[in-house]
């Protein structure tokens, strides 16, 4: 059985910092692309960043670019999203997910991932 578990997130104040990470397993990892999307009241979800199959290839939303680092291991299954930088606009929550794509562009339609995570909630405060 596929379970991506996430953990982190929280409540944070403008500006501040936010780990959170997603641990797989039922799955070989190495196989699999990683992205994480989000979902803010009320809106549709929405792609984050993503990281290939290697981990060598890396696509963020520009929203993100330069505030959230995505970091994918093979060897311990895990992938983590370090968040800074934090924005009320980026309160949502948070989902991992596992695609099998390997086209990085299509990594930020969600339809192409499989597997998802249970969510994290991430609050920030003015």
């Amino acid at each position: 059985q596929v379970q991506l578990v996430q953990s982190g997130g929280g409540l944070v104040q403008t500006g501040g910092s936010l780990r959170l990470s997603c641990a797989a397993s039922g799955l070989t990892f190495r196989t699999y692309a990683i992205g994480w999307f989000r979902q803010a009241p009320g809106k549709e979800r929405e792609f984050v960043a993503a990281q290939t199959r290697g981990g060598t290839g890396w696509i963020y939303a520009d929203t993100v670019k330069g505030r959230f680092t995505i970091s994918k291991d093979n060897a311990k299954t895990t992938v983590d999203l370090q968040m800074n930088s934090l924005k009320t606009d980026d309160t949502a929550v948070y989902y991992c997910a596992a695609s099998y794509g390997a086209i990085l562009s299509s990594l930020r339609g969600p339809q192409h991932y499989r597997h998802w995570g249970q969510g994290s909630q991430v609050t920030v405060s003015s």
